[in-house]
């Protein structure tokens, strides 16, 4: 048992449906053993009633059977034998109506009582087949009642035949069953050598302990992983679940082989496996958790036969994006205003050395003026240190530049839209604040301007950032939201609008266009501050140029 449980798969594989193969051989042998013993037995039941019927109405038979014992087995015993031996029966036994055997394959049984209980009838002129065993050998008897010219019983006649063994069947058959078995034996190791090494090839090569070894060591890795994985089969069924996705998803129990959808109602993995294109760092929401995901196809081949999905709840990457962005947002507003407020000190410096003191005082009201009255604002309407400070700073930043930044006095945030955070609010507004000072530092024009909106509504929060630019052509238009395009040949451009464009996607957002060569480009951004649930619906922006 040892040995067996060390041979390779294939050979296991091979011997087991070899196996299988030779046992159903036996069996049909069996069965068709059976069928032929029966077959056997009819025919020669058939052939010992003809050759009856035939010694019955023989005119010799019918005229002697009445003799004296003598002078009849003197006169029917060469006939008798003559037909036996001609049509191949193994005795043929006539019988006067004392039940003596007048002819007999053995001379010494002649002139001896029949026995037998199974003649009664053929004495009542039945003609039947009948049975007998004796000394392990089995036959099969006719009897027919012999009648002379006025109809009647003179005696019976018994026509009988050996019937073969199952043994003296398979010699007889020896040839054409050799034959078979010899065919079928190798065609079916042959079959089963292929069935084996096509499993193999299926198995990628592995024997079972390996393909359990590594699906013990699969399970492992995946559990140890933080991330949560999913992936499913070309029937959209789970092959896999992970302890951390679990955990996300607030699902419980063995989900093994069960459709996606019956366990995360709204999810858009079985998108990849019809597109059969990857997914890469996209944001959307799973049963109203935010999630941040790569789902890529299963491809064997040509052929794709699942998708697996790899994410992380967007939650705490967003609690540590806000934190960073926070503070980068204050860092850049600071390095803006440190290098500002040196000049403007340098400047105050400058006139109280020419005893210009009232000048130097009039320029500190002058730049208090400006400065608190711009952060006072910025301070009560917007309720959100992080954007206060990328609106700060960027008002700076664009001093620098030569650009004036303008807030709407009308401005206001307070409340979040459902699904929108501090990092997805200061990626769009930063990034379109940018993208307006590119466009105006290549554009020659006195007055440069940018205008910043931001205005919470009942339905919607409304973002707006406009500049007086050049504009944006038509053909850049059709392409600025597509990851990695970018106007600029510097590396690493092209991700802004892109990213604005899959935040805007996420929560059912709108993004409108409006831009005129030569004459500028506003950006109008609409966020629900409810959002719409789907069940795996993608969302799309509307863009209007």
């Amino acid at each position: 048992m040892g040995t067996f449980r060390q041979l390779p798969i294939r050979w296991k594989i091979t011997g087991l449906a070899f196996g299988i193969v030779a046992f159903a051989l036996m069996m049909i042998g069996i069965i068709i053993l059976g069928y032929m013993s029966d077959v056997k037995e009819e025919e020669l039941s058939q052939r010992a009633m003809i050759t009856a019927n035939l010694v019955a109405q023989n005119e010799l038979v019918q005229e002697h059977l009445v003799d004296d014992i003598e002078n009849a087995s003197a006169k029917l015993q060469p006939l008798v034998e003559r037909l036996r031996v001609i049509h191949s029966h193994d005795y043929i036994v006539l019988l006067n109506r004392d039940r003596i055997r007048v002819t007999h394959p053995n001379p010494e049984r002649i002139n001896t009582p029949f026995v037998g209980g199974d003649a009664d009838a053929a004495f009542a002129e039945h003609v039947y087949i009948s049975k007998a065993k004796a000394d392990d050998v089995r036959t099969v008897r006719a009897f027919a009642p012999v009648l002379n010219q006025d109809r009647e019983q003179i005696g019976v006649v018994v026509v009988g035949n050996v019937l073969p063994t199952l043994t003296e069947l398979m010699l007889e058959y020896r040839q054409p069953a050799f034959l078979i078995v010899t065919l079928i034996t190798l065609f079916g190791f042959w079959g089963s050598w292929l069935l084996a090494s096509h499993i193999k090839k299926q198995t990628f090569e592995m024997e079972p302990n390996e393909l359990a070894r590594l699906l013990v060591e699969r399970n492992a890795t995946f559990n140890a992983i933080h991330e949560g994985v999913v992936a499913i089969d070309e029937n959209e069924k789970i092959t896999v679940m992970n302890e951390a996705a679990k955990a996300m998803l607030n699902v419980e129990g063995d989900v093994i082989g069960k459709r996606i959808h019956e366990v995360i109602p709204d999810t858009r993995l079985p998108e990849v496996l019809a597109l059969g294109e990857p997914l890469y760092q996209r944001e959307f929401y799973i049963q109203n958790r935010p999630i941040l995901s790569n789902r890529i196809p299963i491809r064997v081949g040509e052929r794709t036969v699942g998708a697996v999905a790899l994410f992380q709840d967007k939650s705490e990457v967003d609690r540590l994006a806000q934190e960073l962005t926070g503070v980068q947002a204050f860092v850049d507003a600071l390095r803006v205003q440190n290098h500002e407020y040196s000049n403007k000190l340098h400047t105050i410096a400058g006139l109280i050395q020419l005893d210009q003191g009232k000048k130097a005082l009039d320029y500190i009201f002058d730049v208090d003026e400006e400065y608190g009255g711009l952060s006072r604002v910025v301070m009560q309407k917007i309720h959100d240190d992080s954007i206060a400070g990328l609106l700060l700073g960027k008002v700076s930043r664009g001093k620098e530049l030569g650009i004036k930044v303008s807030i709407n006095k009308a401005s206001e945030f307070i409340n979040y839209p459902e699904g929108v955070s501090t990092h997805d609010l200061v990626v769009i507004i930063g990034n379109l604040i940018d993208n307006s000072f590119d466009a105006l530092a290549t554009f020659e024009r006195s007055a440069k301007r940018v205008y910043v909106t931001i205005q919470e509504k009942e339905e919607v929060l409304h973002l707006e950032v406009s500049d007086n630019g050049d504009g944006i052509p038509e053909d850049v238009r059709k392409k600025m939201f597509t990851r990695g395009f970018s106007t600029k040949s510097t590396n690493g451009r092209g991700i802004g609008l892109f990213l604005i464009h899959s935040i805007v996607d996420r929560v059912d957002g709108s993004i409108e266009v409006i831009s005129d060569e030569g004459e500028g480009t506003t950006f109008v951004i609409l966020l629900p501050m409810r959002r719409r649930i789907g069940n795996g619906t993608e969302y799309h922006s509307r863009f209007t140029d």
